[in-house]
């Protein structure tokens, strides 16, 4: 729409211009011309003139801060490098000591599967030792780079302060987000209060992150990385304030394809080596299966939710999630079913037809315990800024409206698919990261 309003107003504009400077037609008529193209440029059709500028000076303030510096201490301080195994982390090792910084790396381990009871037999040999197969990466990273490495075991750690979490929201029927609990307690928790602890001569810690740290008046803020689709802000959103004067984000400014180019030239050992994928530091799993090990599975009933018809049933209205379409097992209808609701204390999982149904559609957001990463007091009362419900390229335009000291309600310029209870409702101010909450 806004193409076609553009159309018209650049012919209706030359059109004028030409009829009123030629004298082609009488006052009369040329007058109404001009009338005519002045409605047009204010009436809100696909946005008039004055959404259009605030549109432009927004793309404007987003280029700026694409270009804004990405932060590096000054080379006197020591950088602890989170070393995991892969091409990103093992990429952040080569910049750093080609800009002179004195570092060392650091391999955490987070999960056992036989201390943790994952039982079932759906795991290969190279899943459960797929933290071993990375850690051999990381030494041979750091042998390539003559490095020293350290190896740390955080698995009580993150059992007690992620996982068991993690099971706790999902018996209450929410669906958490364990990469933003293992980032706010393990690798920006744990980790970096046992780098001040044991090891004070490193001032700053490293990781491959695709996030940036920008500097503004002496005041240090998370903003987004360049790569668009590897941002990953979102996940980062729940990390104590403090932390980010801690941080340098060295691939913020550089797209994956150049990072993969970098190991290749380079011939970094995981030069060609897939990105982890799955849950945080434990890996791909199938999810019902391995909540299992947890969770009992309880069978109950799939109700239509707007003929209260029973279509299907189910193994434990804990293992779905809002807008889940998969795994429903409910085929032979005319449109696909998805989640749009659930009764944890029935057991009971709701669902909806089409793509484009109401019921998994919402206008307003809620979310608990809000973490800020800038100081709330420079925020208005109501502030327009952009948010996204679930990593993803995906970022939506409303207003953030603060309720209280934790709690934030965001009222969307248009209605957000599949808002899920127990994910993240992350806030941006242009392409600063002020924080994120729990969505409720």
């Amino acid at each position: 729409m806004n193409k076609i309003k553009s159309i018209i107003l650049l012919l209706l504009f030359i059109g004028s211009y030409i009829i009123v400077f030629f004298g082609i037609v009488g006052e009369v008529i040329s007058l109404i011309l001009m009338i005519i193209f002045i409605v047009f440029l204010f009436i809100p059709f696909g946005g008039n003139i004055i959404d259009s500028t605030k549109n432009l000076n927004e793309i404007i303030k987003e280029n700026k801060m694409k270009k804004e510096e990405n932060f590096f201490p000054n080379k006197k301080n020591k950088i602890a490098i989170m070393l995991s195994g892969g091409v990103d982390s093992a990429v952040v090792v080569k910049l750093l000591l080609e800009k002179k910084y004195e570092v060392e790396a650091f391999f955490m381990r987070n999960w056992d599967s036989t201390t943790n009871f994952e039982l079932n037999k759906i795991l290969t040999k190279d899943e459960i030792c797929q933290q071993e197969e990375d850690y051999k990466d990381a030494v041979s990273v750091a042998k390539h780079f003559n490095i020293k490495l350290h190896r740390i075991d955080f698995v009580k750690e993150y059992w007690d302060d992620v996982f068991s979490v993690f099971l706790k929201e999902i018996e209450r029927g929410l669906t958490p987000n364990p990469d933003i609990l293992c980032n706010r307690h393990i690798k920006f928790g744990r980790f970096i209060q046992y780098i001040e602890d044991k090891h004070p001569q490193f001032n700053f810690i490293a990781t491959g992150h695709y996030a940036k740290i920008i500097e503004r008046d002496g005041i240090k803020l998370l903003s987004q990385a360049k790569d668009s689709l590897k941002d990953q802000t979102y996940f980062l959103a729940e990390i104590e304030r403090r932390m980010i004067n801690k941080i340098v984000f060295p691939l913020g400014d550089l797209e994956k394809s150049e990072i993969r180019e970098i190991a290749k030239e380079s011939k970094i050992p995981v030069a060609t080596k897939k990105d982890s994928t799955g849950i945080c530091f434990i890996g791909k799993r199938n999810f019902p299966e391995f909540i299992s090990n947890y969770l009992e599975k309880k069978p109950g009933k799939i109700i239509d939710e707007e003929s209260g018809e029973v279509v299907g049933k189910h193994n434990g209205a804990l293992f779905y999630t809002i807008g889940q379409r998969k795994g429903l097992n409910l085929g032979g209808f005319d449109k696909p079913y998805f989640v749009s609701s659930k009764d944890i204390k029935k057991n009971q999982i709701f669902v909806s037809s089409g793509i484009e149904n109401k019921n998994l559609f919402s206008k307003e957001i809620y979310a608990n315990n809000f973490n800020f990463l800038v100081d709330e007091s420079l925020l208005d009362r109501e502030t327009t800024i952009k948010f996204k419900t679930r990593h993803s390229e995906t970022i939506y335009k409303g207003k953030l409206i603060l309720i209280g000291d934790s709690k934030v309600k965001v009222i969307a310029k248009e209605k957000v698919k599949a808002v899920t209870p127990g994910q993240e409702l992350v806030v941006y101010l242009n392409r600063i990261c002020i924080g994120g909450g729990q969505i409720i």
